[in-house]
């Protein structure tokens, strides 16, 4: 965007929200419904409703978190890869998460744990997002260069016992095979007599 004299106007601190916010959030809700299908509470209490309770719960704390830290960004003017900003945000939202659930210890027990998890979380994020997408730029580019049939990206190791098999030796594991077939048939009649 730019003004009329054509000079670009400075992007609003809250640009980006939704794929800091909702993004992280949609997510949690996915992974608390896939822990709740392999939870041990799924026989007692069903499969449908502990699974949504599991995901409304995730989603519910990643939210808070998710926003806390977007405030904290926000309040002290800073980016987003700023791993105080997730401290903070941790720690506000676990104070305020503790504080409905189980009162004044409540709040100091979530919000510790809160912040070193979130702040953990985020921290991963950062270390493996520049991994993550040299991965995906990669694997497209070796995915058009053929190396002998195979993908150059991932082989099987040749001591692996494992092999994928050309179509000479598969003509000779084929032979083999309908060979001993045959022996094996051939004895059959003599342990039954």
């Amino acid at each position: 965007m730019s003004n009329s004299d054509g000079v670009p106007l400075e992007s609003h601190s809250s640009d980006g929200w939704k794929g800091r916010i909702i993004i992280p959030t949609l997510l949690a809700g996915v992974i608390g419904g896939a822990a709740g299908l392999v939870s041990k509470n799924r026989m007692t209490f069903g499969v449908a409703k502990v699974s949504a309770t599991y995901a409304t719960n995730l989603a519910i704390v990643a939210a808070f978190y998710c926003g806390a830290r977007e405030l904290a960004r926000d309040a002290r003017k800073s980016e987003p890869d700023d791993l105080v900003n997730s401290a903070v945000g941790g720690f506000a939202s676990g104070a305020l998460l503790g504080r409905l659930q189980g009162g004044q210890f409540g709040a100091i027990r979530y919000s510790i744990i809160i912040a070193v998890v979130g702040t953990a979380f985020d921290f991963s994020v950062l270390k493996l997002s520049p991994v993550l997408q040299h991965f995906i730029r990669k694997v497209p580019e070796e995915k058009s260069q053929k190396n002998a049939g195979r993908s150059s990206w991932w082989r099987i190791p040749e001591w692996s016992p494992i092999q994928i098999l050309d179509e000479e030796a598969l003509a000779a594991k084929r032979a083999r095979e309908e060979n001993i077939y045959a022996q094996r048939m051939l004895d059959k009649p003599k342990e039954e007599s």
